[in-house]
């Protein structure tokens, strides 16, 4: 079993390490390690390109947490979904195809879920949906969505699953903390030079 699981770690980090919200802005002229906290991610794409055109990039960091998540699902079960999630997180934040430098990984994590907990997942989109209609945000929708999440899966799956989930959610706190610290310092090292 410990071979399947290490098989969908690597599956997951090398899906996790593709850059495609970088890649979706490069396509259209813009370098997001440039812009605004540096973070190559989805949410940075849509600052820099807006709804039109950073669709893509959203898609994309998805997708890899979803198709991941369903390697490691054939691979080990469940559990080995969470693995290959957990992995594709890591390989979002510190990707090897481009220099280890990556994003925070918030929507890998939204695209695994439709891997290890499917109902919970299709539930919180609609919640965001509906969220994000009413309050005529999709930042506030997205959030609510995320966060209600594991409450959802409360309801639907086994409590060691929400833990698993939660450690996940963990794991995405901790990589805010380490790049938005290292953006403060990137900040502060070029005050001289203001971005817009």
């Amino acid at each position: 079993m410990l071979i399947e699981y290490g098989a969908a770690a690597v599956i997951g980090y090398l899906l996790g390490s593709v850059p495609f919200s970088a890649l979706v802005a490069r396509a259209h002229g813009v370098d997001l390690h440039q812009t605004s906290d540096g973070n190559p991610g989805a949410w940075n794409a849509l600052e820099q390109l807006g709804a039109r055109r950073a669709w893509p990039a959203f898609a994309g960091d998805g997708l890899k947490g979803t198709l991941a998540g369903f390697a490691g699902l054939g691979l080990a079960g469940t559990w080995g979904a969470y693995v290959a999630v957990g992995a594709a997180m890591l390989g979002h934040a510190f990707p090897l195809f481009a220099r280890f430098r990556g994003g925070k990984a918030v929507m890998t994590f939204v695209g695994g879920g439709f891997a290890f907990a499917p109902a919970a997942a299709a539930i919180a989109l609609g919640v965001c949906v509906l969220t994000a209609l009413a309050a005529r945000s999709f930042a506030v929708g997205a959030r609510v969505g995320v966060f209600s999440f594991p409450l959802i899966q409360l309801f639907l799956d086994p409590a060691i699953r929400v833990a698993a989930t939660g450690a996940l959610m963990t794991l995405i706190g901790l990589l805010f903390f380490l790049k938005g610290d290292r953006s403060a310092r990137a900040s502060s090292g070029s005050a001289a030079t203001p971005t817009s």
